[in-house]
């Protein structure tokens, strides 16, 4: 009898350690999608356009061949005023550059002489890049991770409560003995 109540004990620890390993594992980058947005998506010569990106968590620049860099805060929203040179009728690009070297891009069209449609929803351009861990789950980024230090005091508690079970079920095995 008390070699079962020994094997559930240390099945059952086994069984906290297990769920708590992926947990662990689970720690990695955090690393969001650029998507960078020029407002409005044509614009004629001299114009401003409003940039926007999300997914950064630091400041940003954007630059295009119509614009001087422009800083985006994080989190914000930055102006720039077209070239009176830009040539009408063209697209450019507009690049987006993250503080952590990240990138994306948008496209921004030069209203021609005659009248163009303008779309009154701008279309971002979104990049991916792999993340060099596993994928984060579960808490939707709210967290930033655990160190060291949680990972002693979680695994302490396992060891701690790990004990206190084999000690009571040893004490009532004592107990009983005549």
């Amino acid at each position: 009898m008390r070699a079962i109540r020994l094997a559930s004990a240390a099945a059952l620890g086994l069984t906290v350690l297990s769920l708590t390993a992926p947990a662990a594992s689970a720690v990695g980058s955090k690393v969001s999608p650029l998507v960078g947005t020029a407002t409005p998506s044509t614009i004629a010569p001299g114009g401003q356009v409003t940039l926007s990106l999300s997914g950064c968590d630091g400041q940003a620049d954007a630059s295009s061949d119509v614009f001087d860099v422009v800083r985006i805060p994080p989190g914000g929203m930055a102006t720039a005023t077209v070239d009176w040179d830009a040539k009408r009728g063209a697209m450019y690009t507009v690049t987006y550059t993250c503080d952590d070297n990240r990138q994306t891009t948008s496209q921004l069209t030069i209203a021609g002489a005659r009248p163009t449609p303008t779309f009154t929803r701008p279309r971002p351009t979104v990049t991916t890049t792999a993340t060099a861990g596993p994928a984060r789950g579960g808490v939707g980024g709210s967290q930033d991770g655990m160190n060291a230090g949680e990972i002693a005091a979680g695994a302490a508690l396992v060891v701690a409560a790990t004990g206190g079970v084999i000690f009571v079920l040893r004490r009532r095995a004592g107990s009983r003995q005549h």
